[in-house]
């Protein structure tokens, strides 16, 4: 027996195993580095489904059946690169969008950036308080008794929480989306003619269309995201090291967004619109339609989705506006500071809830109103906004070696673009159809 040779192969067995080994530590590595960069991007994408966003989903499959599931795919490519840019700017840089706009371009420029989206946000926030009480009355529960609830627990989980626990609940909040899957599987689509619909486009030129794709466009794409994003990798002090982790953190958060946003128009319109139930004005209402035509389970999970989306995003409109303002005047802000220690964000923060609660509570507010042009007003905010990241994350003195490529530059440009061109059409549209009087 040649003790040598073997003793030769065990020492070669054993070096593979420490190869081996070497090679689990450093994927253990990376994805423990992965794991602690991970949620900005994720919670930021996936807020964007909140009740209004819901809503103008529901009625995008209700009135046009699959005909704008083709919007989705250019529409996540434009999330990724808006957001990709914001979490690239704030690991760089390690300050927030306001605060570089401040910086950079003055306060004027910024207090302008506030109010609209001060404005914007309030309305947003009314939207998702009107989410909770649509999704409540259909477990029978009054809305005089479930907003006030959500509004204080919304509160609570913010003023006493710290940034990580109300983060690992954000993400928990984040696979309670699955519901709008299960939701779609129910309510039996046909797959064809969605995967047709999503690939080709079908362009419509009205005033309804136009509406329906600002409000998708402006829902997917909100500006209060950026500022949220950026302020969350900041606060995560997340450094030029993580950048690959962030970056890859915002390619999931789009893409799972996006793939929401698919199952919900998908069923809607398979049974909405194929039904002939196309006057649905809200989440909640196609909610309750859901249950005679896909059977009690998907009506519940539709409006369990609704619910948790509009909580969701509850908590977290109001903190995005309280960092814009905060970090655009230079006050302190972050969730993990104490109330003392940064005051006018967290009363902000108790001023937007307050205040979005109370409108839904008025008897015959205008809760539709409100929440569509929310989302429209999203839509035609988001190009200024953009222009703003564009001109920052160019500039080589701030970014260095980050600066945009080529391709990011054309994709958001063409985002910025595209949305004021939908929007200068859109107001000719509404008044043209106003001006020509009906056809006899």
């Amino acid at each position: 027996m040649n003790w040598g040779a073997i003793s030769a192969r065990f020492d070669r067995v054993r070096a593979g195993d420490t190869g081996l080994q070497k090679k689990i530590r450093g994927l253990r590595r990376r994805l423990t580095l992965l794991l602690a960069v991970v949620g900005p991007g994720l919670i930021t994408s996936n807020v964007d489904n909140d009740a209004g966003g819901i809503s103008v989903y529901t009625q995008a499959g209700a009135k046009y059946g699959y005909a704008l599931l083709w919007s989705l795919i250019p529409m996540t490519i434009a999330l990724y690169v808006t957001e990709e840019m914001c979490a690239r700017m704030g690991v760089v840089t390690g300050k927030g969008l306001s605060d570089l706009i401040r910086e950079e371009f003055g306060f004027r420029s910024t207090f302008f950036v506030m109010i609209a989206g001060f404005f914007v946000d309030l309305a947003n926030v009314v939207a998702e308080f009107a989410g909770v009480a649509a999704a409540m009355q259909i477990f029978g529960i009054n809305k005089y008794v479930s907003v006030p609830i959500a509004a204080m627990l919304v509160w609570i989980l913010v003023i006493r929480g710290t940034y990580r626990q109300v983060e690992v609940i954000f993400l928990f909040a984040c696979v309670l989306y699955l519901s709008y899957v299960f939701s779609a599987f129910l309510a039996k689509p046909d797959w064809l003619i969605a995967a047709k619909h999503t690939v080709f486009p079908n362009l419509q030129f009205n005033s309804g269309y136009l509406i329906m794709l600002t409000g998708l466009v402006g829902t997917t794409i909100a500006p209060w995201q950026f500022f949220y994003l950026q302020a969350g990798f900041v606060e995560k002090k997340v450094g030029p090291r993580q950048y690959p982790q962030a970056r890859a953190d915002v390619l999931f958060g789009s893409v799972t967004c996006m793939m929401i946003v698919f199952f919900i128009i998908v069923c809607t319109a398979a049974t909405l619109y194929t039904t002939g139930h196309r006057d649905i004005t809200d989440a909640g209402q196609a909610a309750q339609a859901l249950i005679p035509l896909a059977g009690k389970g998907a009506g519940v999970l539709f409006a369990f989705g609704l619910l948790n989306a509009s909580l969701f995003a509850a908590s977290i409109l109001p903190l995005s506006t309280a960092h814009v303002i905060c970090e655009g005047l230079g006050f302190e802000a972050g969730l993990d500071r104490k109330f003392k220690e940064a005051p006018i964000f967290y009363w902000l923060y108790t001023v937007l809830i307050v205040v979005g609660a109370g409108v839904v509570l008025l008897p015959n507010a205008p809760l539709w109103k409100i929440l569509i042009f929310s989302q429209v007003g999203n839509g035609v905010w988001l190009p200024v906004v953009v222009i703003f990241i564009l001109l920052l994350v160019n500039r080589r003195d701030l970014m260095g070696e980050y600066v945009n490529t080529t391709t990011f530059n054309v994709v958001a440009w063409v985002t910025a673009i595209a949305m004021i061109a939908l929007t200068l059409v859109l107001t000719y549209t509404a008044i043209f159809q106003q001006a020509t009087p009906p056809a006899p």
